[in-house]
């Protein structure tokens, strides 16, 4: 009888035993699922947010040798508003393109800075059109705080677009220097993809040099321009780590401040250096692209070298690359001061051709056949600094007289002419 207390005794024991742990395994499931719908409803709530770089704002510049990590960006709970059920370990699991580029997903102490109902408000239902990016249409918009900005809207049907769009976010989540323009924030909604840049008053190099509508520009102030611009491709080359390939320099992603004062832009295409290598099909702008990575597939810094004095050239020239420029740089090469033919005729007067000249000779070096010959860009940097350091005197300037101009119109004019004539040929052959 005692043998079978003790049994009856150990069953009951056992059987509470169970019944304490199924409560407990029960309380734990029911905490987790109520944690679980608090963090899926945190994100839904947020989702259509703009999603902020830096506490810096828009008309902040940062010149800095190395790139940011997360942690500059993410230093515990104090990015995430009080309330919030986000915890550093959800976000970087829920919101893997954010925690990828390392920026942060609210303001501290701040509300979001718009949702997409505001964009289409400032942006007047995106009839404000500035111009094409690489991968969608590019927007004014005026914010109910009274910032300016511009909205970069991905087409709904471009499966590449939403690539370069995250390659866009990735790289200018750490990248900042005075002469790249500042990418302001982003925002995903509902399949719906924006970049939200600085606004950029003075719009882009390529309207400038092309548009009858906009105001010329002086030679010091093209000179200025190029040396800008080779401060923001050595900053990508030389100061970013790892070193970053634009891939699609070209005037139109030059862009002009207030100030005249260019800035690199549109980084959709860009790769860095460090990558796996693996080749992949020839991207880039028509009349920019180094002939070198059409034959090899492969693309390097020294690409890039070769896009930037096609652009040096541009603002020499004034002359589209898809307008036979190459035909024009090729003909005037064939003797020392054979650039002074294809100057841009409203620069004449305006200018000091040994500064042209030099210039000129820089975008030769840059546009050399082998890449390997071609200089880096700190070099192309020196070269111009110097160029715009070493002012001569005005007896020893070379500039040009009244005469001198008229006589170099009419010899440029005549020589487009015979261009032209040999183009026709060329396309008859």
């Amino acid at each position: 009888m005692a043998h079978k207390g003790e049994l009856v005794v150990i069953g009951i024991s056992v059987g509470v035993a169970l019944g304490i742990l199924i409560a407990v395994l029960a309380f734990l499931g029911i905490c987790w699922f109520k944690k679980r719908s608090h963090l899926q409803n945190a994100n839904n709530d947020h989702s259509g947010m703009i999603l902020p770089i830096r506490k810096n704002g828009l008309d902040s510049s940062i010149d800095s040798s190395a790139s940011l990590s997360v942690s500059e960006y993410v230093t515990g709970s104090d990015y995430l508003p009080k309330g919030s059920h986000f915890s550093w370990w959800s976000y970087r699991s829920k919101n893997g393109l954010a925690s990828a580029s390392g920026i942060p997903r609210y303001l501290y102490k701040s509300k979001p800075l718009c949702v997409p109902r505001d964009i289409q408000k400032a942006t007047q239902n995106f009839t404000t059109i500035l111009g094409q990016g690489s991968f969608g249409p590019v927007y004014k918009a005026s914010m109910a705080t009274g910032e300016v900005v511009a909205v970069k809207v991905l087409a709904s049907d471009s499966k590449q677009g939403e690539k370069e769009f995250q390659t866009e976010v990735s790289l200018l989540g750490r990248l900042h220097h005075r002469n790249l323009v500042n990418l302001v924030g982003y925002c995903v909604d509902k399949g719906q993809h924006m970049l939200i840049y600085e606004f950029m008053r003075n719009g882009s190099l390529a309207d400038h040099l092309y548009s009858q509508e906009e105001e010329v520009l002086s030679w010091d102030v093209r000179l200025e321009i190029a040396l800008d611009i080779s401060h923001g491709i050595g900053y990508l080359h030389d100061g970013a780590v790892p070193p970053v390939i634009h891939r699609d320099l070209k005037s139109a992603n030059i862009l002009l401040d207030r100030s005249m004062r260019a800035k690199v832009a549109d980084f959709g295409l860009s790769k860095e250096e460090a990558s796996d290598g693996r080749k992949s099909g020839i991207k880039g702008t028509y009349g920019y692209i180094d002939p070198e990575y059409i034959t090899t597939n492969k693309f390097t810094t020294k690409s890039d070298i070769y896009s930037f004095g096609i652009i040096l050239f541009e603002l020499i020239t004034a002359i589209h690359p898809q307008q036979n420029l190459m035909e024009y740089v090729n003909l005037a090469g064939m003797s020392p001061d054979g650039v002074d033919e294809i100057l841009d005729k409203r620069l004449i007067g305006d200018c000091k051709i040994l500064e042209v000249r030099n210039l000129a000779s820089v975008a030769h070096k840059c546009l050399r056949k082998t890449s390997r010959r071609r200089p880096s860009i700190a070099e192309v940097s020196q070269a111009i600094s110097k160029i715009k350091q070493s002012r001569l005197s005005k007896d020893d300037t070379m500039s040009f007289s009244r005469e001198d101009a008229a006589g170099l119109v009419c010899r440029t004019e005549l020589q487009q002419v015979q261009l032209s004539k040999m183009s026709s040929i060329n396309e008859i052959m």
